[in-house]
């Protein structure tokens, strides 16, 4: 199986989303847990679900084939509303997924579920993260398809990025980890992609302020461009952008600066709505989907 994926910019080929239904936005004890969430508001279960099949609509328009994570038939085990960024629970590798212990308590059930998800589909899995160690892949950006670079904050710690390097070295992959920032503080998700996107091979899409200098001239070593957000589009999540390959972008409608910035670039800009789905909750287009298999470039 070639699964293409120690890279981030090829052209989709597989993609996992969860829906917000199979979340429980629309479930009131689930979607009332908004707050100690950090959720910016209460949840618009209607909203959120017209925004989430724009993003859909737009993946199949991409040549995306859509794999639903189903929610947990389990009544004892329930998917939290965090659940719909799937990107989190594990990180998908040439060799198979490496399913994730997130940093976050609340998702932590997500693990073994999309673990079981996997084998009924057929999808290889690599390994996993234990407890003690915490990691969830939104920290974790493929620079080339022999390093993965992860940012240890406060979802992602030393034990994990252990046992990620347990996994991953013996298949001639050098893991670097890379310290966050603090931005707000423990409760609110900040990730290594929260402040960078891969646009296509030797382009990140950057909220430079908020990457550490030893990051940067890494980086710049390993040849990649950095092009900045509109630093006024930082709340609104402009640097989370999902590459759909050959030069087009899925970003969240609402950074419009941003957007046109990468136009300018020359890279094809596709967008959806965004207000519920992603700002509300914290997550883009990124986090909102977990690529399993991409094409080849070309």
């Amino acid at each position: 199986m070639n699964l293409n994926v120690n890279q981030m910019t090829a052209p989709l080929a597989r993609v996992m989303v969860c829906p917000p239904e199979h979340a429980g936005w629309n479930d009131g004890a689930r979607a009332g847990e908004w707050q100690g969430l950090t959720y910016m508001h209460p949840l618009n279960f209607e909203v959120a679900a017209q925004q989430h099949a724009a993003l859909v609509a737009e993946l199949e328009r991409a040549g995306a084939e859509l794999v639903v994570m189903p929610a947990s038939a389990d009544p004892n085990v329930e998917l939290s509303i965090d659940a719909a960024y799937v990107h989190d629970s594990s990180l998908t590798t040439n060799w198979g997924a490496i399913i994730l212990h997130t940093g976050k308590a609340n998702r932590q059930v997500e693990g073994p579920l999309v673990r079981r998800f996997y084998e009924s589909i057929g999808y290889p899995v690599l390994g996993e993260v234990s407890a003690p160690g915490l990691a969830e892949s939104g920290d974790m950006l493929w620079v080339d398809e022999r390093t993965l670079l992860v940012g240890r904050g406060f979802r992602t710690n030393g034990a994990g990025i252990a046992q990620l390097r347990a996994l991953l070295e013996p298949k001639g992959v050098e893991v670097i980890a890379s310290g966050l920032p603090y931005g707000n503080g423990p409760a609110y998700c900040l990730h290594l992609l929260s402040n960078m996107s891969p646009l296509d091979a030797s382009t990140l899409l950057v909220d430079l302020p908020m990457i550490p200098v030893e990051t940067v001239e890494l980086l710049h070593e390993r040849g990649w461009k950095l092009l900045e957000i509109d630093a006024s589009e930082r709340e609104t999540l402009a640097c989370n952008v999902l590459a759909l390959g050959e030069g087009r972008l899925l970003a969240i409608a609402e950074n419009e600066k941003t957007n046109a910035r990468l136009r300018a670039a020359g890279f094809d800009v596709r967008t959806f709505a965004g207000s519920e789905i992603c700002i509300n909750g914290g997550g883009g287009p990124t986090c909102l989907t977990r690529v399993l298999v991409r094409g080849q470039v070309g």
